[in-house]
């Protein structure tokens, strides 16, 4: 069995993905940002005290800073997170106000708001299309080509050579797609739609659970239906590589969508739900695997990135854009007062949930079982 990796290459690993994809994500506003006109004051990996960075010839400050978790892109009259014209801005020289953020329409601003999480998707397709064209795309149909006695599987009375076309109406193709949607629904009644000597059945019943335990002694549960099959790979053409991977981003969207709203709902326990410092961990583990595990890794963790970013909370980008869909549909902006409030209020979230989630990973180290001990 792997040992865990040492704690520099743990730190070591988490650096390069932090930094490359908050690197991605500012550069995506900073991108657009100058496009539409934008002057950008500060283009910043991290937060807290500078350790180096220098100045370019538009005047833009390049820096690293002090806390490695996250960055931001400050444009020109960023003067409050709501980035709201007051008396400060109006007295600007019009050049001066003609470049900053305040200044431009509805849809630039919100072009500039939404390109930091769209690239980090698009970095992510990218990432998928070098493997598609490297290893190819799993083409196996999702054929139960044995069933396993006293799975569930053969509990819902499953037969060999039946293929599964439904899970509670959600088609699936591949059998990759299928082993991608069991294995989020541990312990779940479910309905599945098979096709069985041409005719289309419903099996009904409920997903085994299993406790895998990796090579890093990291362990916890999913779902197991108890069917064997080979997933084979098929090459792919450069012109099918972006559809491949914009499917493959779409189905790991569709995972994170699927466990968020189990946490929600109370489908799994919030304590699954992990942090930096689990991030760091898996990310150390990762690149100890090898460069495609840590390249796919990195992948992953920028959907997520890109995901999160797009929920409506005020303080993230989605907030910035719920407030952008009501000033279009108002044809005016909310007030300063409001947007003031909301975005408290969504720092607040943004702080509770990063305590809850370190509170996690620190429980998942056995931290606080140290302590009771």
């Amino acid at each position: 069995m792997m040992e865990n990796p040492g704690f520099l290459l743990t730190i070591f690993a988490f650096l390069i993905v932090i930094g490359v994809l908050v690197f991605v994500h500012e550069m995506g506003h900073y991108l657009v940002g100058r496009w539409c006109g934008v002057k950008v004051e500060t283009f910043a990996i991290g937060f807290g005290k500078e350790i180096t960075g220098w100045t370019d010839k538009r005047g833009t400050r390049w820096k690293l800073c002090a806390l490695p978790l996250g960055g931001y892109c400050q444009f020109a009259g960023d003067m409050d997170p709501a980035s709201t014209p007051n008396e400060e801005w109006q007295k600007l020289p019009e050049e001066d106000r003609n470049q900053s953020f305040q200044s431009k329409s509805l849809l630039q601003r919100s072009a500039i708001v939404f390109a930091g999480p769209a690239i980090n998707f698009i970095f992510a397709i990218l990432i998928f299309m070098g493997f598609a064209l490297a290893i190819g795309h799993p083409s196996t149909p999702s054929i139960a080509g044995t069933v396993q006695a006293g799975s569930s599987a053969a509990a819902m009375g499953m037969q060999e050579g039946d293929r599964i076309v439904a899970i509670d109406d959600d088609a699936v193709d591949r059998f990759e797609e299928l082993q991608q949607k069991i294995t989020l629904i541990p312990g779940q009644q479910v309905a599945l739609t098979i096709e069985r000597d041409g005719k289309q059945l419903q099996l009904e019943g409920e997903i085994g659970t299993f406790m895998v335990k990796d090579r890093f002694k990291n362990e916890y549960p999913i779902g197991r239906l108890g069917i064997g099959g080979t997933v084979e790979f098929r090459d792919v053409t450069l012109l099918e590589a972006p559809v491949v991977a914009v499917e493959r981003t779409i189905g790991v969207v569709d995972m994170i969508w699927t466990t968020l709203g189990q946490v929600i709902t109370g489908q799994r326990s919030i304590k699954e739900l992990g942090g930096p410092l689990k991030i760091a961990q898996v990310s150390g583990e990762q690149f100890a695997l090898g460069l495609n595990s840590f390249i796919f890794f990195v992948a992953l963790i920028s959907i997520n990135l890109g995901f999160i970013n797009l929920l409506p909370i005020p303080m993230l980008d989605g907030g910035h854009l719920m407030f952008y869909a009501i000033e279009a549909v108002r044809r005016k902006p909310a007030s300063p007062k409001l947007q003031e409030w909301a975005f408290k209020s969504g720092f607040a979230l943004v702080m509770t949930f990063m305590l809850v989630v370190t509170f996690n990973d620190l429980t998942s180290f056995g931290l606080f079982k140290a302590f009771s001990g």
